[in-house]
């Protein structure tokens, strides 16, 4: 968004700035108001905790705030999404997850049973020595696929 675009919107009221040490960002006034549904939500993401789907976002935020809504944590996700809190995950053929930002670089595993995503913090490092003759590494991410604990206990 260029900064003739932030103003604009900013000029429409609709939205404020809020600025951090990656730059600006723009941010509804709806997310300014506390209620016990965003911060449900927002206590979901910890430096510890796994990526998670709207869907086991409103599973687990629920029991903290009953009257949540699917609706209102796609507006929270986007917005602590601009805010810079939380990011993406991407995993191959899965629908965006979300994580704190900031953790630094890790990897995920899948679980082939339930479905849910977990964070490896492992990494093979250098791995330029599989890049074919010629090509230029600049980064990697990997997804391990297999049955989480819970389910290979299940299995077995």
């Amino acid at each position: 968004m260029s900064f003739l675009e932030v103003i604009s919107r900013f000029a429409n009221r609709e939205s404020r700035i809020w600025v951090n040490n990656r730059g600006f960002s723009l941010y509804s006034v709806a997310m300014e108001r506390q209620t016990p549904q965003r911060d449900a939500i927002r206590s979901l993401f910890t430096e510890d905790g796994d990526p998670l789907t709207p869907q086991e976002i409103l599973e687990q935020a629920t029991p903290l705030a009953p009257r949540l809504s699917i609706a209102t944590v796609y507006r929270t996700i986007r917005a602590l999404e601009e805010l810079g809190e939380i990011v993406p995950v991407e995993l191959p053929g899965e629908p965006p997850r979300y994580e704190l930002a900031g953790k630094g670089h890790h990897h995920h595993f899948m679980c082939d049973q339930c479905g849910r995503a977990f964070e490896v913090d492992a990494c093979p490092g250098d791995l330029s020595k599989m890049t074919p003759k010629g090509f230029v590494l600049r980064t990697h991410d990997i997804t391990l696929y297999g049955l989480c604990d819970s389910c290979s206990k299940r299995a077995g």
